[in-house]
């Protein structure tokens, strides 16, 4: 069984127009649909801890072989709105214990910088055979929605990330001690390398309308 773990309910909103979805239930806040046979959807909320909080909860009640994130992201690089990228791995760029002696960005517990996805090869290779055409890169996830600045500067010189968001690094986080297997895919709705001065820095509308198109077969892919 494939999760699709979204944050906004606009963006799982074209999702829900597929023929046969309908809503399962509503635990904690986090709302779950059945968006066919062996692909459930679930509206995880804003940010790490309501995204880990969510992952759990969904793994623990539904058991997924792979939970997908899908949804928007900030770019550090020139590309276009709408760029799908497939996520190769996940860092979280607000975890900072350096002051103990660790490296910057490692997550306790766990102990690790970086949390790789599953498979990202293979599923690459899904999208291409599907005519998607997508980037591979590294997310970078914090509790910031990061606009340009020193920080961001200060992000991509610390981790080169392709992208910024708010929620996977969390589920990757989730995923691994769960040995849940883990990818995503997010589409670029604004550019670290623009200016927040005008009404296309942050394309959300534009980031989804493909996002969905590709999320929905992509996911039967998996469920094969």
């Amino acid at each position: 069984m494939i999760g699709l773990a979204y944050a906004l309910k606009g963006e799982i909103r074209s999702m829900l127009r597929t023929a046969d979805a309908k809503p399962l239930e509503t635990v904690s806040g986090v709302d779950v649909y059945e968006i066919e046979p062996g692909i459930l959807a679930y509206l995880g909320g804003v940010g790490k801890v309501n995204a880990a909080m969510s992952a759990q909860l969904f793994i623990d009640r539904y058991h997924p072989d792979w939970i997908v994130n899908a949804g928007v992201a900030g770019s550090f690089q020139d590309l276009p709105i709408g760029t799908i990228v497939l996520a190769k791995d996940f860092v979280q760029h607000d975890v900072d214990t350096t002051a103990m002696g660790d490296p910057i960005g490692m997550v306790s517990t766990v102990n690790r910088v970086d949390f790789p996805t599953s498979e990202p090869e293979r599923l690459s290779a899904i999208l291409t055979a599907q005519g998607t055409e997508h980037r591979t890169g590294r997310v970078a996830t914090g509790e910031v929605f990061m606009v340009k600045g020193s920080r961001a500067d200060w992000v991509a010189e610390t981790f080169s990330p392709t992208l910024c968001e708010m929620e996977g690094g969390a589920i990757a986080q989730v995923c691994l001690r769960n040995d849940v297997r883990f990818t995503a895919l997010k589409s670029v709705s604004d550019r670290l390398c623009q200016e927040n001065n005008a009404e296309e820095y942050f394309n959300y509308g534009e980031a989804m309308a493909k996002l969905n198109d590709v999320v929905l077969p992509f996911a039967r892919a998996l469920n094969q």
